[in-house]
């Protein structure tokens, strides 16, 4: 049996391997598990870790520590390169709003608990980790240890306080939803708001007729008018072309032109009349249009192609083709001169065979180059993140300096590495697959360490008054800045059901939230607006509980 004692019991990096996969592995099974409709996810794992603890099994301390805080490394990294992309442009037009109800959100909650540390006593360590837990965001947990660390303090008992929460942070938010939903939401009103996202990408065919239009230029229709299109194809005398920029229209041309939906009106207005035709059908069969021309999707995977502007390339001049749209993420983007390639691009091309081969060279299309993973980026990435997090930033009224830490340098690195990466010609694409391994990876890795570094004293801490309490101030933290943002965004700022829903989740960091919203709310507003909020959220909350606690203590 010393076997077994050298495999779970001795301390050894072979027995913190083991115990470490063990505890996630269990988690992540029991993560599966519903109840009600809804389950906890990779949250299992935190308290498995938990019970492991409780019963004695331990890991070399320094093991644990490496562990942890590289597994939140890790998960914070590969979420700010994800979230990249799109965090800077959530800020334009509704998303300015969404992002300053988040703030709001976030604000409310961190000053509630403030409030709540004065009046109950609860030290304000307890409380930042309570609403961690209430929040359900561990990256700003870890951020909360490594600043009691880094000030010479005991980092175990928020994590306490945020394994007593959790739970009920995830329920709390679901219950402030319904609850909004049943008192101050007519039903007729979640109805409406199907079906108003305007700025998808939409195809439709106009018939020429505006004499404002006539004998000018693809170019300078596009010049005169604010609106935003690409002509894909032009019928001319039952003859079907590929219009360049010095195309010029005619009276009773045909043209198919590729715009968002708030736009179609407009281009009526401007080129005469729309066909009735629904050119949105999935089910359509572009390359039985025409005899001529086929539709092609072609993969951006020359390394040189990355972040150039597709306008610079020049296709439509050269070869005679058009980019119709591109689809990146899952997210389809329509094709502009101005728009910015990134690896992984799918472009459709529509033009003559031979043409499509030509820009097929251009542009790469390797599919076996992107199956292979861009680890030089990732590792380059973390370094310069534990950078930026080491910098001692002086701030007033504070007598220590506040350091974005393992949490917060690395999320902001990875957005902007996300961001800016392709324009500096850094290969930062990774598949939505690997990005996912990456982030499940790191969090499991460091909630089974939390959980069980916390596990020891987590039942004794419990089962007391003290644990009561702070149950109940974690869902008071949970659900009052919750209502009271999601009431300010329904009746003040006017604000649709589903995207104050959807706001609330992101702000929260709760998918498991966002998973009942969806599954309640017609339409995709829940999930649009937590990806809007989602970036700026996570990392105002890393950097405000360090503010807090190097403020306060």
């Amino acid at each position: 049996m010393e076997w077994l004692n050298g495999l779970f019991i001795d301390h050894s990096a072979l027995q913190a391997v083991i115990v470490l996969s063990l505890i996630s592995a269990i988690g992540l099974m029991l993560g599966k598990i519903k109840f009600f409709g809804i389950s906890l996810g990779v949250t299992f794992v935190f308290f498995v870790g938990i019970i492991t603890g409780h019963f004695g099994i331990s890991v070399d301390p320094q093991m644990l520590n490496y562990a942890e805080s590289f597994g939140l490394i890790l998960f914070v990294y590969a979420l700010g390169l994800q979230v990249g992309p799109g965090f800077f442009s959530s800020f334009r037009k509704g998303g300015f709003r969404l992002n300053m109800l988040a703030l709001a959100l976030v604000f409310i909650g961190t000053i509630f608990a403030i409030i709540l540390s004065f009046v109950t006593r609860v030290s304000l360590p307890d409380m930042m980790g309570l609403m961690c837990g209430a929040c359900t965001n561990t990256p700003a947990l870890g951020a909360v240890q490594q600043t009691l660390v880094q000030m010479g303090q005991s980092a175990s008992s928020p994590a306490l306080g945020c394994a007593v929460t959790y739970p009920l942070g995830v329920v709390g938010v679901i219950l402030a939803i319904l609850l909004m939903r049943k008192l101050f939401v007519r039903n007729n009103e979640i109805d409406t708001n199907v079906g108003e996202e305007n700025n998808k990408t939409y195809i439709a065919a106009f018939q020429i007729h505006n004499p404002a239009v006539f004998e000018k230029s693809v170019r300078d229709v596009a010049q005169m008018s604010h609106l935003r299109f690409v002509i894909s194809r032009l019928w001319r005398d039952g003859k079907v072309s590929i219009p360049t920029s010095d195309k010029i229209l005619k009276d009773g041309d045909r043209i198919l032109v590729i715009t968002s939906d708030k736009d179609a009106e407009a281009l009526t207005l401007l080129f005469g009349e729309q066909e009735n035709t629904n050119w949105n059908d999935e089910k359509i069969d572009w390359n039985a249009i025409d005899s001529q021309l086929i539709s092609q999707r072609i993969l951006v995977t020359r390394p040189e192609i990355n972040g150039k502007r597709l306008g610079s390339l020049r296709l439509r001049n050269h070869y005679g083709i058009n980019i119709s749209r591109v689809y990146r993420s899952g997210v389809q983007l329509l094709a502009t001169s101005d728009l910015r390639l990134q690896m992984g691009d799918r472009l459709t091309v529509v033009g003559e065979k031979d043409a499509l081969n030509n820009v097929e060279r251009v542009l790469g299309n390797a599919v076996k180059s992107l199956k292979e993973p861009n680890l030089v980026s990732v590792f380059v990435g973390i370094i310069l993140g534990l950078m930026l997090g080491a910098i001692p930033l002086s701030m007033p009224g504070i007598s220590m300096p506040v350091k974005l830490g393992l949490a917060g340098g690395p999320i902001i690195m990875g957005i902007l590495i996300g961001t800016f990466g392709p324009r500096l010609h850094m290969i930062t694409y990774t598949t939505l697959s690997a990005n996912l391994m990456l982030r499940a990876l790191g969090l499991a890795l460091y909630l089974a360490c939390l959980g069980l570094d916390s596990g020891a004293h987590f039942f004794e801490t419990v089962f007391r008054t003290e644990g009561a309490l702070w149950i109940l101030l974690g869902f008071l933290i949970t659900l009052v800045p919750v209502i009271l943002v999601g009431l300010i965004g329904l009746k003040l700022v006017k604000l649709d059901y589903g995207s104050v829903c959807g706001m609330l989740c992101g702000s929260m960091a709760n998918p498991m939230a966002l998973n009942y919203a969806n599954d309640t709310i017609p339409g995709d507003k829940p999930s649009v607006a937590y990806a809007t909020v989602y970036p700026l959220s996570m990392f105002a909350r890393v950097i405000i509980v360090q503010i807090v606690i190097l403020f306060m203590l």
